[in-house]
């Protein structure tokens, strides 16, 4: 999917390259410009977009099992070695001196977090599969960057928050329960197999959340917001699962 379902790596939208660079530092938007209100992301990629919400209704790659975690590929995904790139058309350029993280909603502590800032926390390192709606896995990938847990120790959710909207620079969002996002395997990770994320795939910071298919991890992570009702992101309102776990085969919200 895309960060959109990023497939963002996440978002559902699928285009294969090779990435190897790391945030850029040339001058471009900061946030771009998004001429539909009701569906700002709806100009980049049409088509595709399109062809994406066709997977939806027609169920496309559904197999109509389900496993348990235990299995470690989840029903309907291959293994890959390479980390396909997904995404709707945009791929923000953040440089780090221009870069923020808001989060806010229902939390005791707003934080808005410079570049500085986010380095500047207790780092942390995961190793988790991914596992993206367009049927993919990856096995194994090392990410470092600052732990849920530990910014959630710090912003400090109110007991009416249950849900975190995650937005990011390209006006894509995705919901996630609470419970999802304060895993102790979700990190907000800056860098990947000891090297910085590149543009492509969601630099300077993406969110990994490996318990659910890659969309639910926003690329270009920009916001997050604590909320005391589900709201549904992108993908959600177009036909992709609420949820999104790869065992039980939610890739549609029908399933």
């Amino acid at each position: 999917m895309v960060s959109g379902p990023a497939v963002a790596a996440g978002h559902p939208a699928r285009r294969d390259v090779t990435t190897a660079g790391v945030p850029g530092n040339a001058p471009s938007p900061y946030i771009p410009a998004m001429p539909n209100d009701d569906d700002p992301l709806s100009s980049v990629r049409p088509k595709l977009v399109e062809s994406k919400k066709q997977w939806a209704r027609e169920g496309r790659l559904l197999t109509g099992t389900h496993a348990d975690p235990a299995m470690r590929l989840p029903p309907g995904q291959r293994e890959v070695k390479n980390w396909p790139v997904l995404d709707l058309g945009l791929q923000p350029d953040l440089p780090l001196d221009q870069w923020k993280l808001t989060v806010d909603g229902m939390v005791e502590n707003p934080i808005v977090w410079s570049w500085a800032d986010f380095a500047g926390q207790p780092q942390a390192r995961r190793q988790s599969d991914i596992h993206c709606v367009t049927a993919w896995s990856r096995y194994d990938n090392a990410w470092d960057g600052v732990s849920a847990q530990h910014l959630l120790s710090i912003v400090r959710p109110k007991p009416q928050a249950k849900f975190v909207v995650q937005h990011s620079y390209d006006g894509y969002t995705t919901n996630v329960p609470i419970e999802h996002f304060a895993a102790e395997a979700t990190i907000l990770a800056a860098r990947w197999e000891g090297q910085p994320i590149s543009r492509e795939h969601g630099g300077p910071v993406r969110l990994i959340l490996p318990r659910l298919y890659l969309w639910k991890s926003a690329k270009w992570l920009q916001r997050l917001e604590f909320v005391n009702r589900d709201r549904p992101g992108y993908w959600e309102e177009r036909g992709y699962h609420n949820l999104g776990d790869p065992w039980l085969e939610q890739r549609y919200s029908q399933t």
